[in-house]
């Protein structure tokens, strides 16, 4: 579908010394996060919880955590350095185990599907907002409400929004992602202000002959083109992607921007099938373009490739506007199945926290919600994240509704068939429209 996808608390260890029961959800907790690097087992006494919390009121949980409870929490292997450390602060804060498994952030509302039920899921899941109405309308997951006062209020209004549905909060957001322009600064030593400019550029930097170009991206991927569609006006759902009725990818903004979306095939006169993630990571690795439209996921290899000579910056203006690209939103969730909801409330709060955020951002690169985070100096001082979190101003969350399913590959197609054989754009995302609304139609 798309490539999106792919916080901070300072470890200590100190739980029980005995084998501790099993989660409320009949995992056995002897991998429970801790010193032992194969099974995460925790094996150091700790003070009672009492201590632990502290004596002091202010210190107290919001909610309490129900007696003898221990978590299961999933977590992406990308991402299990940072939960490994956060698990042991928060079992050294309220003396709950934690045990900790792998399990894809993609494949986690599909799991929790099956294996909630009977009583082997997570009491804590993470996940892309964009799988959010799925986990509703299966009512798998519970809305933050003990702690959505504070979520709202440190948070973004674009996370908040991405893990809200039906105007309930359900996420406790722990990291943003969206797509930014990365450039070489061998080749172009500032970052382009608008696509006039890349097509400037392009004519000193273009050689197609020797596969030499100034940008490139996914020209066929929706995701990616996401920019050409909003940034002037267009939209896939309306009311903030809620509105399955509303449908606005082919209004009048929207087809202003594809104007400049077709206009950029002069400079990069390639088929849409002809430029994937690798194709595109070896030429501009290897100097041979010298922008590309990509995630942080990216952000590593990168800066291995170019070094100082990498620099990230906002996507380009679109006729003039600011470019406005997709974001994702990845957040806990707490289980709808989980037999200790308030130990899990607690965990999914702790971990998503100013300092948890910062923690993930050291372990992974991530981009914070937390607005406190985002003007942490750890933050602006990081040139690279930095560019990302400008961008991210200017996003906005994929829609979360699972009608969003429907819309992938009919707008693709309308940006296959604009890009490659030139179709008229209305035509195009005319057609797109009514697939879509035939295919919501037809899934009820």
């Amino acid at each position: 579908m798309n490539r999106w996808q792919k916080l901070a608390a300072f470890a200590t260890v100190c739980t029980l010394s005995v084998s501790l029961a099993a989660c409320g959800n009949g995992n056995d907790s002897s991998n429970n996060a801790g010193t032992d690097g194969n099974t995460g087992a925790v094996n150091e006494p700790a003070a009672n919880a009492a201590a632990n919390t502290g004596a002091d009121a202010a210190d107290a949980p919001a909610i309490q955590p129900e007696e003898g409870a221990s978590l299961l929490v999933w977590e992406s292997k990308e991402e299990r350095p940072f939960t490994d450390e956060i698990a042991k602060e928060f079992t050294a804060k309220y003396n709950i185990p934690v045990k900790i498994d792998e399990v894809a952030s993609t494949d986690q509302v599909t799991r929790l599907q099956t294996d909630g039920p009977t009583g082997v899921g997570a009491d804590v899941i993470v996940f892309p907002h964009d799988h959010l109405g799925r986990a509703v309308t299966g009512q798998m997951i519970l809305p933050n409400e003990e702690f959505g006062a504070e979520t709202t209020a440190n948070n973004t209004e674009n996370s908040i929004q991405g893990v809200s549905y039906d105007g309930v909060l359900y996420g406790y957001p722990r990291a943003a992602e969206t797509y930014a322009l990365y450039y070489n600064k061998s080749l172009v030593p500032d970052a382009p202000k608008s696509f006039d400019d890349v097509i400037a550029l392009a004519s000193k930097l273009n050689d197609p002959a020797k596969n030499k170009y100034a940008l490139m991206w996914e020209a066929g991927n929706t995701y990616f083109n996401y920019p050409f569609i909003a940034s002037t006006g267009g939209y896939l759902f309306g009311n903030n992607g809620t509105d399955k009725a509303d449908l606005g990818m082919n209004n009048e903004g929207a087809l202003e921007g594809m104007k400049v979306y077709q206009s950029l095939k002069a400079i990069l006169p390639i088929k849409t099938g002809d430029v994937n993630p690798d194709i595109k990571r070896g030429l501009f690795t290897g100097g041979d373009v010298a922008m590309d439209i990509n995630g942080p996921w990216e952000l590593s290899t990168y800066k291995e490739a170019l070094g100082d000579k990498l620099g990230v910056a906002p996507i380009p203006m679109v006729a003039g506007k600011p470019a406005v690209s997709f974001s994702g939103i990845k957040a806990w969730y707490v289980s709808s199945y989980s037999q200790y909801p308030n130990a899990a409330k607690l965990f999914a709060e702790f971990a998503s926290d100013k300092k948890a955020q910062l923690l993930l951002n050291s372990k992974v690169g991530s981009i914070p919600t937390n607005k406190e985070a985002q003007a942490d100096p750890q933050i602006t001082g990081d040139e690279y994240v930095s560019g990302f979190m400008e961008q991210f101003k200017n996003s906005q969350p994929m829609p979360n509704i699972p009608e969003m399913n429907n819309v992938w590959s009919p707008m693709e197609a309308a940006f296959t068939t604009v890009w490659n054989d030139n179709k008229d754009p209305k035509a195009a995302l005319d057609n797109a429209k009514k697939q879509i609304e035939e295919l919501i139609a037809s899934n009820g």
